[in-house]
């Protein structure tokens, strides 16, 4: 481990209680005013130039060093989910039906230990600038703050964010060059049929005979239309129809995920599943309307930002601290909008064996708060040297 990993871990006790505090009190998706108000007063008080109301709630803290042209970003995401917590902890979330169950309060913790250190001991030429995000949750924070002119108020020439991730182990970094996390999209359905008695389906159009067949043909998707050497996630989340068992309904109403990593299997499903579900409900004389909706790309992590990144923790922690198998996952991030914008790579670091994400019992890690602060810092000095 480094001088920096030593000098952040003797003081981290600070930001597992800043992180706690976060934990106590989660805010959904540009609703985060308590925690942009505590990001940027920490930050004005380490010397950074602070703006606030960035894409709405989100916060961008900027320190300038030396002669040097070069500017980095580093994000990390606020908002919490609509999930209520079951943990029991001593700091679980105050706020009923909300909690942070995917570890941005961690992610938080994390920029902004880092963000001491390099003000108090970071020796740079350049600019950095400390991105703190909202709306992740919904993809919408990433879009909002660009469009609020992030990149053209607070210039980078790269962008890195990160995420804990549950399963690996506690502090061991991962890294993927090309896609690291998958595009989502979803598809509402609506199977209109032909209501009538239980008694006499024959005399009606049954809805959900129709869908219970589209569920079945929508596997089809991913095993028999998609090239077996690419990545494709279709998944039916909610199917809802009738009021009783002896009532054939007028309509069925179903939610669909689509993921996939490659652009060219994206397109092909927006059109096929549509296509799909239209010619089953047909085929039992039944309609399908389809809303298909496009949610946000794939994040690609450039070869060269994200090889520098693996460099720099191998450098600082060693090549055991790297999951030299780490693959892509599934899971989607709106951060893909800023490598869109900015080359740059999303990383992962290990949460140990905590629970999944977006789960009741999740809790971030806090032994893991000191090394990726330490990373943080260590990529600064490395990328503006």
């Amino acid at each position: 481990m480094t001088g920096v990993a030593d000098e952040i871990a003797a003081t981290i006790g600070e930001f597992v209680a800043l992180r706690r505090d976060l934990h106590r009190h989660p805010e959904l998706a540009f609703k985060e005013k308590r925690t942009s108000a505590l990001v940027a007063d920490c930050l004005t008080s380490w010397g950074y130039e602070v703006v606030t109301g960035v894409g709405g709630t989100g916060v961008v803290g900027t320190l300038r060093r030396g002669p040097g042209n070069k500017a980095l970003g580093i994000r990390a995401d606020m908002d919490a989910l609509p999930i209520h917590e079951a943990t029991g902890l001593p700091y679980a979330s105050g706020a009923a039906g909300v909690m942070h169950a995917c570890g941005h309060d961690g992610h938080t913790a994390i920029l902004l230990a880092a963000a001491r250190h390099i003000a108090r001991f970071g020796a740079f030429r350049g600019t950095l600038n400390l991105i703190f995000q909202p709306a992740e949750e919904i993809g919408a924070g990433a879009r909002a703050m660009i469009a609020d002119g992030l990149f053209e108020r607070f210039p980078c020439d790269a962008v890195y964010g990160l995420h804990n991730w549950p399963g690996v182990p506690a502090g061991q970094f991962g890294f993927v060059v090309g896609p690291a996390m998958a595009s989502v999209d979803q598809a509402l359905i609506h199977v209109a049929g032909r209501g009538g008695h239980g008694a006499a389906p024959h005399e009606a159009v049954d809805p959900i005979v129709a869908s219970a067949s589209l569920i079945l043909a929508l596997q089809t998707v991913v095993s028999r239309n998609v090239d077996p050497l690419e990545m494709a996630v279709v998944t039916v989340g909610s199917i809802h129809g009738g009021t009783a068992s002896n009532i054939i309904p007028e309509g069925v109403d179903l939610k669909v995920t689509i993921r996939s990593f490659n652009p060219r299997i994206r397109e092909q499903m927006r059109i096929g599943i549509p296509q799909l579900a239209r010619a089953q409900a047909g085929s039992f004389g039944a309609r399908a309307e389809v809303d298909y909706r496009l949610g946000f790309p794939a994040a690609v992590n450039p070869r060269e930002q994200t090889l520098f990144a693996r460099d720099v923790a191998a450098a600082a922690f060693g090549a055991d601290a790297i999951d030299p198998a780490f693959r892509p996952r599934t899971a989607s991030e709106d951060f893909a909008y800023m490598l869109e914008a900015k080359p740059g790579s999303y990383l992962f670091v290990g949460n140990g064996n905590s629970a999944q994400l977006h789960n009741a019992n999740y809790d971030f890690n806090d032994e893991i708060l000191a090394p990726a602060a330490a990373f943080w810092a260590e990529l600064t000095r490395s990328y503006l040297s």
